[in-house]
């Protein structure tokens, strides 16, 4: 598996010859979706896919339903190439194996109405990761390598903790870092370390288009 870490909440993971893209947005280098063999989109959010990222690529778009109409709405060109999908389906891309988890955005603020959010775990040839979307909901069973989120208007640190920590992956990369300065961020990197490290969970932030 090869697992490159692209701007904000974005990852592209490449395994025997399958590529899957996941939320690539506003923030976003065009290049994370090159010759992707299939597109996962959380949620609605612009920092998590954009019409000008989808159609850099001729691939299928696997999404929530309020995504799946929103991309209706703002790029009916793509709408042939939107498959809708429900907490709960599981299907196949190429030999990784995903499953779709959870329903809700984390609470912006309580004024605002609900938006759904669908996060993926991925079984990479033996290998699962999970990517929550804008949530801090687990994938309810145990994973080898979270995406974690680390900045959000929606975000405290001690939220950010206490997720990778419920979660217990082994190894927890960050995603969801482009609201911080890099300031801000090598600060929550120290907190999260300080709470994964001694109990032999491994935490990591990558600059953008590298590996992991």
């Amino acid at each position: 598996m090869r697992l490159t870490k692209f701007g904000h909440a974005c990852v592209r993971v490449e395994h025997e010859g399958t590529t899957v893209v996941i939320d690539p947005g506003a923030f976003t280098a065009p290049e994370a979706v090159d010759g992707a063999d299939i597109v996962l989109v959380t949620h609605v959010h612009a920092d998590h896919w954009t019409p000008e990222q989808l159609r850099r690529a001729d691939a299928p778009v696997r999404t929530i339903g309020e995504v799946a109409d929103a991309i209706a709405a703002q790029a009916p060109d793509l709408a042939e190439r939107v498959e809708r999908v429900r907490p709960g389906d599981s299907f196949a891309a190429g030999p990784i194996g995903v499953e779709v988890v959870n329903e809700h955005h984390a609470v912006i603020h309580p004024d605002y109405d609900r938006v759904h959010n669908s996060g993926y775990l991925l079984d990479v040839g033996g290998t699962t990761l999970f990517h929550p979307g804008d949530a801090l909901d687990g994938p309810g069973r145990p994973v080898d390598l979270l995406l974690a989120p680390v900045s959000a208007p929606w975000l405290k640190i001690s939220e950010a903790i206490d997720f990778a920590l419920a979660v217990g992956a082994a190894r927890t990369l960050a995603i969801h870092d482009k609201v911080y300065s890099e300031l801000a961020l090598g600060m929550a990197d120290g907190h999260l370390r300080t709470f994964l490290e001694p109990r032999g969970q491994e935490y990591l932030r990558l600059p953008d288009g590298s590996d992991l």
